[in-house]
């Protein structure tokens, strides 16, 4: 089994459209790569008692964190005949509208990234200490969610 390096997830502020980007064409120099999915995380505008989130500011238990995204990565890696796996998360404030997680998933056949996906969208949800305060338009409203 081969191990992979522990890796810096965490993005101060929104995941930009052209980071995004630019991590998929790095992508077309591997061509034994036959198929990619992606998953992005969009900070929502919910309507919370009458109040309108405005965006998120995401903290986490950075070293625990670091440590569950690894130990999901080397576990998917072991499931799924992935070829390779970027998973980015924002630390900070992130507006509605902007993209808060971003992961990538590659493998030779798309029947493997589709499942490794949604393994890996829940077992982040469920396991990695990321928090999320929704800020409104009044801030003194202010709820704490778990992302």
């Amino acid at each position: 089994m081969k191990t992979h390096k522990p890796k810096n997830v965490f993005i101060q502020g929104p995941i930009s459209p052209d980071f995004i980007a630019d991590s998929i064409a790095k992508h077309q120099t591997k061509t034994s790569i036959g198929a990619h999915t992606i998953f992005l995380g969009q900070v929502r505008a919910d309507t919370i008692k009458g109040k309108e989130v405005t965006g998120i500011t995401y903290t986490a238990y950075e070293e625990m964190a670091h440590e569950k995204f690894h130990e999901i990565r080397e576990t998917s890696f072991e499931k799924f005949n992935l070829t390779c796996m970027h998973i980015y998360h924002s630390l900070g404030m992130v507006k509605a509208g902007e993209i808060c997680m971003f992961l990538f998933v590659s493998s030779t056949r798309r029947k493997e990234v589709f499942k490794a996906m949604e393994y890996l969208v829940n077992e982040i949800k469920e396991k990695v200490p990321i928090f999320g305060k929704e800020l409104f338009e009044d801030a003194s409203h202010q709820w704490k969610v778990n992302t």
